[in-house]
């Protein structure tokens, strides 16, 4: 229910911004504003997300491809690249892990390995990942008194199954199993998250998130769809990032799947989040109207400012 109430202040909180400020990218070129008379001729990056609030992510770019993105808390993701596909990710921030709404104050640190199947499709992305946490002050310390440093909380694998349609070759399924990186390590927990499409875009998807007893996954203890509809007709700025890193963002904690969208190469107006495990299923909705740049790249949806830069 957390993520649920989460979903509608996140994003239709957001939808009453409407900032215009110019800004410039990190080598200090400007970026296109929101001005609807503006707007940039040729080849395009994304390179920022941004809200009255703060930064939702800053991309940089080596040459043509992504290198680093900054997130909010100044976390970092580094992007690795072998030819024209990324091998690795990393990352070295704080995150949303018990999906609240509120970013933790617990440190995350994960290593990202890519495989690519015969066709070069993304087919499994292993992962090594450490949180910590901040030692609590001593006992008997005064009131007031800060938390000690960060120490290893905990270190997990966990492994990510990706399959595709074998008719339309979209993105069908993401399966993670994971356990904590002991020695007789086992695997423990499951994600399952089955995407549904309306022509090239997403139209839903399902996440189960549960318990796993050897090669059983036990019933889900988790269950939630999330919808997206009304799409428009022109260009998500999402486009312009690799789908792996996508993918990256989706499976970065066990519920991220509202951000789904990133699949897209359109927008939805609608947007939807369920959860499915109440007997009677508990649905969130909200809406936005787009605005877009004269090339049709849109500039603003969901409260959420969208920033170019050329290329």
């Amino acid at each position: 229910m957390k993520r649920l109430f989460y979903f509608i202040l996140l994003i239709a909180g957001f939808s009453s911004i409407h900032s215009c400020k110019d800004l410039t990218d990190e080598e200090g070129n400007p970026l296109l504003d929101l001005n609807d008379n503006t707007g940039l001729n040729g080849p395009r990056a994304l390179s920022r997300e941004v809200t009255d609030f703060g930064l939702i992510a800053q991309y940089q770019y080596n040459g043509l491809l992504l290198s680093n993105v900054i997130t909010e808390k100044a976390s970092l993701t580094n992007v690795e690249w072998s030819g024209d596909k990324i091998s690795k990710i990393t990352f070295k921030g704080f995150l949303d892990l018990d999906n609240d709404g509120t970013i933790d104050t617990d440190s995350v640190s994960y290593t990202q390995q890519y495989t690519y199947g015969n066709l070069g499709k993304l087919t499994l992305i292993s992962e090594n990942r450490t949180i910590f946490r901040r030692t609590p002050p001593p006992v008997g310390s005064p009131p007031g008194t800060p938390p000690g440093p960060y120490a290893v909380f905990a270190k997990t694998k966990s492994m990510y199954n990706l399959t595709y349609s074998s008719t339309t070759a979209k993105l069908a399924s993401i399966v993670m199993k994971r356990g904590n990186d002991v020695t007789s390590f086992a695997y423990t927990d499951y994600t399952k998250a089955t995407y549904s499409y309306l022509g090239d875009n997403v139209s839903s998807v399902t996440k189960e998130v549960g318990k796993l007893t050897g090669t059983v996954f036990e019933p889900a203890i988790q269950n939630y769809k999330f919808d997206f509809s009304s799409y428009d007709s022109q260009i998500s700025g999402y486009t312009l990032l690799p789908f792996e890193y996508k993918v990256s963002v989706l499976i970065s904690t066990d519920i991220n799947d509202d951000r789904s969208l990133m699949l897209s190469p359109n927008s939805p107006k609608r947007a939807s989040a369920t959860d499915m495990i109440p007997p009677v299923p508990v649905t969130v909705v909200v809406s936005t109207n787009y605005r877009y740049d004269p090339q049709t790249y849109m500039t603003q949806g969901f409260g959420i400012n969208y920033f170019y830069k050329p290329l």
